[in-house]
């Protein structure tokens, strides 16, 4: 079980980072209407607020360099949470910023997973 909840926890962050980087506008499939994102400490609700907010950045290009996933079993839904450490180095900058996120997977009457919270914050020092 453990083995499985790790594999999972490590495919959806290759697959968010990848979308991230290289189709933002897609992200918004990993959410759902009851999906929140605090992001920098701004409450962001629902799925159109939270796609609107990614897609907004002051950037366009970006890479994310993943460090550690750490992932749990949810027993209370079904679900996985996902902690993730790393930095991100935008298009142009020399330098890289560390960030960590955690992520809140729920499972959907399908059999997928979606995104009920997700928490974002850079490491600065």
């Amino acid at each position: 079980m453990e083995e499985q909840i790790d594999t999972l926890g490590k495919s959806f962050v290759d697959h968010y980072y990848h979308l991230f980087d290289s189709d933002r506008s897609s992200l918004s499939s990993l959410y759902q209407p009851t999906s929140m994102l605090t992001f920098e400490g701004q409450k962001i609700f629902g799925v159109d607020d939270i796609s609107a907010k990614l897609n907004q950045l002051p950037f366009d290009q970006c890479r994310h360099l993943i460090n550690t996933i750490d992932s749990q079993p949810c027993t209370s839904t079904g679900g996985i949470v996902i902690f993730v450490s790393g930095s991100l180095q935008l298009a142009g900058e020399e330098h890289h910023l560390r960030f960590s996120q955690m992520f809140h997977l729920t499972p959907t009457q399908e059999g997928n997973f979606f995104v009920q919270n997700d928490i974002f914050r850079l490491n600065y020092g």
